[in-house]
């Protein structure tokens, strides 16, 4: 069952097109990594999903409710995580919470009871009295999380959430995503950091000049672009002979030869025999092979072939 349907979105700023049509669905219980360069609509699509912006075609569907006819609707449901910090750092971390609590109608020992949830989650629950002026740019990061999950959100949207932090706090940050997604939010999570969406996300979205320009999983994705799987063979010498028939091979796509003919770059379509050939012609020639690396394609190469930009370009 979907929770998020974007609808032929498009938003202009006069004459130019920020998002051009953008139409996908995020599933519930799905944590979605979205990706693209700078400049790529990230950050519209998502301040139009929020409410922050008006589309200016199009619509976007949460858990049923129209982003343009009942945006009320679809705030109750949306948790917030923005790029920027959005804290008070003269009031407490439980202050903080309580502040965005209240806004979402929370009232009582409710609100309390979720205050005090939202802060034990991030783990911040024994500096409930301290001001956020005395955290770590970690510990801001996440009050910014326990302001945007106090009122259990069905969809969680996390805008950059680790930029500019330590790798401890970033990755409680990481398990707390994790941990939300368990307990049954789905979440949207944008970031320049390729390791951390390869290890959360279930499904990624690329977009590209106000397009998206590939979704699925990474494996559907490698499947979408056909990355060849690229097979690295450390020599003591090549013959002509071996190395045409290496290149001649119908799985080998491309042969590079480097370091005067030492080292064998080969990419190669996926075949479940393919590496036993290259061996087998190798051994035929009397070749001594001294290393074999398999590299296999990740999202970072993915993206570069996609966009023609690596995701942290500015």
């Amino acid at each position: 069952m979907n929770l998020v349907a974007f609808r032929e979105v498009v938003k202009k700023y006069d004459t130019a097109l920020t998002v051009n049509h953008l139409t996908f669905n995020i599933g519930e219980g799905e944590i979605f990594g979205l990706l693209g360069p700078n400049g790529a609509g990230k950050s519209t699509t998502i301040h139009m999903l929020s409410g922050l912006l008006a589309p200016s075609g199009g619509d976007i569907l949460v858990d049923g409710y129209s982003i343009r006819k009942q945006p009320l609707e679809v705030k109750k449901r949306i948790g917030l995580v923005p790029q920027e910090l959005a804290i008070y750092e003269t009031l407490t971390a439980q202050e903080n919470v309580t502040f965005f609590a209240k806004l979402y109608g929370l009232r009582g020992s409710l609100l309390r009871d979720r205050v005090d949830e939202a802060l034990q989650f991030v783990g911040l629950l024994e500096k409930a009295k301290e001001k956020p002026s005395t955290f770590s740019g970690g510990m801001k990061r996440r009050l910014n999380i326990a302001c945007a999950i106090m009122h259990r959100p069905k969809l969680i949207i996390m805008d950059e959430p680790t930029v500019g932090i330590d790798p401890q706090s970033r990755n409680h940050i990481l398990e707390s995503v994790r941990a939300l997604n368990k307990l049954g939010s789905t979440v949207i999570y944008t970031s320049h950091y390729m390791e951390e969406v390869e290890a959360i996300c279930t499904k990624i979205g690329i977009l590209d000049q106000g397009k998206l320009i590939a979704c699925g999983t990474k494996d559907e994705l490698k499947r979408q672009v056909g990355q060849d799987e690229k097979l690295i063979f450390e020599i003591d010498r090549l013959s002509v002979r071996a190395r045409d028939e290496m290149a001649g091979h119908p799985g080998v796509q491309h042969l590079d030869e480097r370091d005067n003919g030492m080292t064998l770059e080969v990419s190669v379509k996926e075949s479940p025999s393919i590496l036993q050939d290259l061996l087998f012609i190798i051994q035929k020639h009397s070749i001594n092979l001294r290393k074999l690396t398999r590299v296999e394609p990740n999202l970072e190469s993915l993206f570069l072939q996609m966009t023609g930009r690596n995701l942290r370009d500015e």
